[in-house]
């Protein structure tokens, strides 16, 4: 939970004059190497948080660190947050411990939570104890880091149901100053079960003498601690809510959640979907060190060279076919491009539906006759674009290769797209991240496909 420095509006703070282009960066680099603290602070003092963070990230290591220093303590606080897991690493490692703890006790617990987590055991263990909210950061670093428990922050208002609105309005108003962006307030029973939930406005609106029970409504949404922070996301969106309670086993409250939270997952998620897609390793930052980036990448690349391996063994095991007719060689790439396209089309649409929730796996069977259905009307389409092309240019026995490309581009657009759809299933049954199958994986595997079909009807069919 993100907390803006200023509340004027963008265009009336500095950042609406001080564009963080490469020229301010080469300035406040200058300065920094020349250990103008004063002149440094005076260009960075009213900058978004996010906007210095983002500033830290492209001055060199020491020159990050330096900056990181000299600021004051709150807005170091602010910074730290909005800084990528590998710039707070470098900024963290050399800081003493005392200041350490100043910097995370400004913070929520969820925020506090993920900036130990990107420490060194031991300089965790050396600030954790110290701390004010000592036992609540504790509890969240005990979650794992992708649920919803390692998302949410313990900070709420809560208030027992026999209250008046006109105490629970005192509540809000005492820890307004502790707890950011209160958009409810929680109605806890025994054994803090969550009994029901009051939106500020509600709580406004209704006479200051009312039970809380008369306005509290008891068909909120909540979440178990345990469920994967994707799903969470996916509820508030749904749901358009802002806000959401984390309960424990037996219904107790445990923490809340808030669309700023959510919003930091879909962004990742999203990022971690396209990395995946490409042939990434789903975690690269763009300052991890080189070694981290190749070993990365590296698995997809053996994975693509092993099916670039297969697809020239095709080849070569219908040597004879092209030594008799050169001409089949020059379709070769339009083959396996096509197919590749076709597949990642149709794989794209099932693992977007996957990653929202639209699709379940019982639609599968629909989605696959969908998928057949557009399939053949393209396939006819891109096959007689061929076979005109063929006539047109007069390429070898034009009958017979026409039939063969014509062939071989309905079969290979039909099995790339049905093939496109199905793996992403395949993958969600197997408890694996549909977006893999848009990686070097569906593609390999539909230029072996695609190069089969092709050389076994360009034997029976232009060579037979």
């Amino acid at each position: 939970m993100n907390r803006p420095a200023t509340t004027e509006a963008p265009s009336q703070r500095r950042l609406g004059m001080l564009e963080i282009d490469a020229d301010f960066v080469e300035d406040v680099a200058v300065l920094v190497d020349a250990d103008q603290h004063g002149m440094v602070l005076n260009l960075t003092s009213d900058l978004h948080p996010a906007d210095l963070a983002q500033l830290l990230g492209r001055l060199s290591e020491e020159q990050a660190y330096k900056v990181f220093a000299w600021l004051p303590d709150a807005q170091a606080s602010d910074v730290l947050v909005e800084l990528t897991d590998g710039q707070r690493t470098a900024v963290l490692q050399d800081l003493q411990a005392a200041r350490l703890r100043v910097l995370i006790d400004a913070l929520d617990t969820d925020d506090a939570a993920d900036v130990l987590n990107d420490m060194s055991d031991a300089q965790a263990l050396g600030v954790l104890p110290d701390l004010e909210d000592t036992h609540d950061v504790a509890v969240l670093l005990e979650y794992d880091e992708e649920s919803a428990g390692g998302i949410m922050a313990r900070e709420f208002v809560s208030v027992p149901p026999t209250w008046t609105l006109e105490h629970v309005i005192e509540a809000v108003r005492a820890h307004a100053t502790d707890i950011d962006d209160i958009y409810s307030v929680f109605v806890l029973g025994d054994n803090d079960r969550l009994e029901g939930v009051v939106s500020l406005k509600d709580l406004m609106l209704a006479p200051a003498e009312d039970p809380v029970r008369t306005v509290m409504h008891e068909d909120f949404i909540s979440v178990p601690t345990d469920m994967d922070r994707e799903e969470v996301a996916r509820i508030m969106e749904r749901y358009d809510l802002v806000s959401m309670p984390v309960v424990d086993s037996t219904g107790g409250m445990v923490g809340r959640i808030t669309i700023d939270d959510v919003v930091d997952v879909i962004r990742e998620e999203a990022e971690e979907d396209i990395q995946i897609m490409s042939g990434g390793s789903g975690i690269e930052q763009p300052d991890d060190t080189v070694w981290r980036v190749s070993r990365g990448r590296l698995p997809w690349l053996l994975v693509g060279l092993f099916g670039a391996g297969l697809s020239g063994s095709v080849i070569g095991g219908f040597e004879v076919a092209l030594e008799q007719a050169v001409v089949l060689a020059m379709f070769i790439p339009i083959v396996t491009a096509m197919g590749g396209n076709a597949a990642v089309q149709s794989a794209a649409i099932a693992v977007q539906g996957l990653s929202s929730g639209d699709l379940w796996m019982g639609d599968i069977g629909a989605r696959i006759l969908k998928e057949m259905v557009v399939a053949l009307i393209n396939g006819v389409v891109l096959a007689a674009l061929l076979c005109i092309a063929v006539f047109v240019f007069q390429l070898g026995d034009v009958p017979l290769l026409a039939l063969t490309l014509g062939a071989t581009m309905l079969t290979v657009i039909v099995l790339a797209t049905t093939n496109g759809a199905l793996v992403p299933f395949a993958l969600k049954w197997l408890g694996i991240d549909p977006a893999s199958a848009m990686g070097p994986f569906v593609t390999t595997l539909n230029d072996i496909i695609g190069l089969t079909v092709y050389f076994i009807y360009a034997t029976t069919l232009y060579l037979g």
